[in-house]
C-alpha cells in the first residue's frame, strides 16, 4: 500500500478529518488482553482511587493508538507513518457507566518536509482536557 494523499495536494494548514473514539471499561479490558497490560489502574476503580486517580484510566498507549488513527485513516496506509511521538499530559478517565469516555482527535499539516514527507500535529482531548501534548507524526505522502 502507499499513501493515497499526494504531497502536492496538501499545504501547511490542511486539516485532517476529525474523529471521536468512544472508550468504555469493556474497551479497556479488551485492550489489556491484547497488550498484556493488566495494571489495575486500567480496570479496578477501587485501586485507581487508592493511588490518587479520579477513576479508572485508559492505557496511555491505547490513547496514543487511537489518536494516530486520524492520520492513518486520512493516508489510507498505516505504513506511510515514518515517525510518531506524544507526551501524555492528562489521563483519559473512563467511568463505569454505559457511556464511558470519548477521545476527540483532530489534526492538521504543520510542515512540509523533504522527500514527500509532512509533519502532522494532532490534538487529542477527553472531557474537555488535552490528553496528549506534542502529538506529532511525520508521514510520507504519494
Amino acid at each position: 500500500m502507499t499513501a493515497k494523499i499526494g504531497y502536492d495536494d496538501v499545504e501547511v494548514g490542511t486539516e485532517l478529518p476529525a474523529r471521536t473514539f468512544p472508550v468504555t471499561r469493556a474497551t479497556l479490558v479488551r485492550y489489556a488482553g491484547a497488550s498484556g497490560d493488566f495494571n489495575p489502574i486500567h480496570w479496578n476503580e477501587k485501586f485507581a482511587k487508592e493511588v490518587g486517580l479520579p477513576d479508572v484510566i485508559a492505557h496511555g498507549m491505547f490513547t496514543m493508538a487511537e489518536a494516530i488513527r486520524v492520520v492513518t485513516d486520512w493516508l489510507g496506509d498505516p505504513g506511510a507513518v515514518v515517525e510518531y511521538g506524544v507526551r501524555f499530559t492528562k489521563p483519559v478517565v473512563v467511568p463505569n457507566d454505559d457511556q464511558g469516555a470519548l477521545i476527540e482527535v483532530s489534526g492538521k499539516v504543520a510542515a512540509k518536509l523533504d522527500d514527500n514527507t509532512v509533519r502532522v500535529d494532532l490534538t487529542a482531548t477527553s472531557g474537555g482536557q488535552k490528553v496528549l501534548g506534542m502529538s506529532r507524526a511525520v508521514v510520507r505522502l504519494a
